[in-house]
């Protein structure tokens, strides 16, 4: 790799992710002034700046928009320096409450919207579910990484991600206790406790 194609790629990579953001943020102002459903991808687009076409190389669907994050890296690399001698579901709730704490409160708040819109939208039910692959898979790497069976580490990623993933739009229905009491307690559960 030469400099000037590394320079590129460099400059590149920070207009990809200042897109990729502009995208979240459009998609999200809209999906709450008009509706999810009301929405079109086109829309999000051209309020963001971009062509359709680039809204579908950083999401490839509609409800990615709402489901993803950027939390996988973070939470995996939480449960991969977990202690060697804790149970998988113990580091995987200790690894995920600890990258909780770092998350910013930007964050938090844009979490929050994402949840509130996927509670208030039936066409959205499942869709926490159908997007969590890619945060299962980089969990269950953590804890392969680990030393753990694949099919259990996956198992273990997979259950602690449907009770987060209830815990949430629980939480976003009653908004009984707060985001972070609602995760700990869920945590909780999840780590045995």
């Amino acid at each position: 790799l030469d400099f000037d194609t590394l320079v590129t790629n460099i400059m590149n990579m920070g207009r990809w992710e200042r897109t990729h953001e502009a995208l979240r943020q459009a998609a999200l102002e809209l999906f709450v002034q008009r509706g999810y459903d009301a929405t079109g991808t086109a829309q999000v687009a051209e309020r963001a700046g971009v062509s359709e076409m680039t809204l579908f190389r950083h999401f490839p669907t509609k409800e990615s928009l709402v489901v993803a994050d950027s939390f996988d890296p973070l939470m995996a690399d939480a449960v991969r320096v977990r202690p060697a001698d804790e149970s998988l579901m113990r580091a995987l709730a200790e690894g995920v409450r600890a990258a909780w704490t770092q998350v910013e409160d930007a964050d938090v708040e844009a979490l929050r919207e994402r949840l509130r819109i996927i509670a208030q939208t039936p066409t959205l039910r499942g869709a926490i579910e159908r997007g969590s692959e890619a945060t299962i898979t980089a969990l269950a790497g953590a804890l392969v990484d680990r030393g753990a069976n694949e099919v259990r580490a996956r198992v273990a990623a997979a259950a602690v991600i449907a009770g987060l993933s209830t815990a949430l739009l629980e939480w976003e229905r009653t908004e009984q206790t707060g985001l972070d009491a609602a995760l700990g307690s869920a945590l909780d559960v999840l780590g045995g406790g």
